[in-house]
């Protein structure tokens, strides 16, 4: 299969490779290594909208406990790597100021995909376009019900194998792309995604040798803790 001409180049939790996931240096490191859209992670903790990927705050943070279960305030004033805070959504919003396209991933259930929906849709009368964001999650009834609450914003379904039907799921969604786990990428699933219209983005790919392999067998993009790798490979 003849690969695509460009190969997008998504940043993972910002630039991870060099900063802090899913902390506002690492977003804008990202967008300053020259990555094509930015992917980070969001929770609901206590009716806020924070940007972490883990459900418990030890690996990534000085705290401890779980993000549904501690205090908004005790969870602001936690070091989640070079004296950075864990960011909300509308942080991350206002910081890149539309600047690049948004890979939001809802990490949580429980009304997550609702809120981020009512924040992205107030960030659109603020001057963002729909086009602007991509919406993600492996929660797929949450993903569902995002959809629902903004049908206008695209979505992505997340796997991290080879579904039974392929990408149906992602159709079904009524999706615009498929996110699928580096190691199950497989060419019958790349193949299909494309028959059904759908973009299909690999996670979490940080080998240049791996970057090739998947241009070769047609992804469309990469999710990398490394922008600057994926873009050495394109030039």
């Amino acid at each position: 299969m003849a690969h695509p001409t460009r190969l997008l180049c998504i940043g993972h939790r910002g630039a991870r490779g060099h900063a802090p996931e899913n902390t506002l240096l690492s977003i804008e490191t990202g967008i300053r290594l020259g990555a094509d859209m930015i992917e980070f992670d969001v929770q609901l903790c206590q009716e806020e909208l924070v940007v972490i990927h883990d459900p418990r705050l030890e690996r990534t943070t000085n705290g401890v406990g779980r993000v549904e279960h501690v205090r908004f305030d005790y969870l602001r004033g936690l070091d989640a790597g070079k004296g950075q805070q864990i960011p909300t959504l509308h942080e991350v919003l206002r910081l890149v100021e539309g600047r690049i396209p948004l890979n939001v991933e809802i990490k949580s259930a429980g009304g997550t995909g609702a809120r981020i929906a009512a924040a992205l849709r107030d960030a659109m009368h603020e001057g963002w376009s729909a086009d602007q964001f991509l919406v993600s999650s492996f929660h797929l009834p949450e993903l569902y019900e995002f959809k629902q609450a903004a049908p206008e914003i695209p979505i992505a379904a997340l796997v991290c194998g080879v579904p039974l039907d392929w990408a149906a799921c992602a159709t079904e969604l009524g999706a615009q792309a498929l996110n699928v786990s580096e190691e199950f990428v497989d060419s019958r699933l790349i193949e299909d995604a494309h028959s059904r219209g759908l973009k299909i983005y690999a996670y979490t790919v940080n080998h240049p040798d791996d970057m090739s392999l998947l241009r070769d067998a047609g992804i469309d993009g990469v999710f990398s803790d490394y922008p600057d790798r994926v873009l050495a490979l394109r030039q």
